[in-house]
């Protein structure tokens, strides 16, 4: 089960969308324009390593903000879920459910049985498993989501243009921070 879609990519304009918040807030993408903006694509609320990714954003979000970089984390689960799972964080930053897959859809985030079992194959697999098991998200499936959804990031920049588009070929991998660094550290403000 490995469903194509079509990828953007760097350079390319970010499609706009509107979607409320875990807390019912209003977001307009087109309101990001003038500062940065890392737009996540998770698998599902209780994904243990996306929760972990998340954990790690959160303690850089201080950092990130200070530098002109919001965040936006997109998560295919039912508002319910969230709350029971992601929500628990606290994030400072909005979380918002797509149950329908709409907005993974509008930028072309994949579905991929194969990719999800060469994750749990893959060396660092079980590794990564433990480590969001240590940060205390323990391996949980969340009954009527996608557990074949990939995660995707986009770093998009204060005009609108991707200038980063990451498609994870495993569970777990995600724009690395350094690579989000580079862009603020040569970017005026």
């Amino acid at each position: 089960m490995t469903q194509t879609t079509t990828k953007l990519m760097a350079g390319m304009a970010a499609p706009i969308f509107q979607s409320p918040d875990l807390f019912d807030r209003p977001i307009n993408l087109a309101d990001y324009h003038g500062r940065w903006l890392l737009l996540s694509f998770y698998r599902n609320a209780a994904c243990a390593l996306c929760n972990l990714r998340v954990h790690e954003l959160i303690a850089k979000y201080p950092e990130y903000e200070a530098k002109g970089l919001d965040m936006l984390a997109v998560f295919e689960s039912p508002r319910a879920n969230m709350g029971q799972y992601v929500g628990k964080q606290d994030a400072p930053f909005p979380l918002i459910a797509d149950p329908e897959a709409r907005l993974y859809d509008l930028y072309g985030v994949e579905t991929s049985e194969s990719k999800v079992q060469a994750t749990m194959a893959a060396p660092d697999g079980q590794a990564r498993v433990q480590a969001a098991a240590a940060a205390g998200f323990a391996l949980t499936k969340e009954e009527g989501s996608n557990f074949y959804r990939i995660p995707a990031d986009f770093l998009i920049d204060p005009e609108g243009i991707i200038r980063e588009a990451f498609y994870s070929d495993l569970i777990g991998q995600h724009l690395s921070l350094e690579v989000i660094d580079e862009h603020l550290r040569t970017t005026v403000l």
